[in-house]
């Protein structure tokens, strides 16, 4: 029997290639179903998702980078590593916005740009 190896988030599942047993066998294990309309479609929307994570990814490590620069610009000039009342209208701000997950983004959000407290 032939099979094929074919990585899927991360893990590894097996398909068998003989007699043309893999194609719906490929799709629902990456997307959980054997419906190719409907994989497809979460092919699209992981597509999506994906491209949107590249983004995020970017824009934090700026933000990291611009935040560090604050830090440095102001000790640099004799002022304090952190201002406690920025960081709290920045936990403010996700907080209403995202609810209790935003308070917990913007912690880490927070140690990304001025390292652990």
């Amino acid at each position: 029997m032939m099979t094929d190896v074919v990585e899927s988030s991360g893990s590894l599942a097996r398909h068998d290639l003989t007699a043309g047993g893999d194609p719906t066998g490929a799709a629902a294990a990456r997307t959980g179903t054997d419906d190719a309309a409907a994989a497809e479609r979460i092919g699209e929307i992981r597509r999506r998702i994906d491209e949107i994570d590249r983004t995020l990814i970017a824009l934090w490590q700026e933000r990291a980078a611009l935040s560090q620069e604050v830090g440095a610009t102001r000790m640099a000039s004799g002022g304090t590593r952190l201002v406690l009342s920025r960081e709290r209208e920045i936990l403010e701000r996700f907080r209403s916005e995202l609810g209790a997950d935003g308070t917990q983004l913007a912690l880490l959000l927070l140690r990304a740009g001025r390292g652990p407290l």
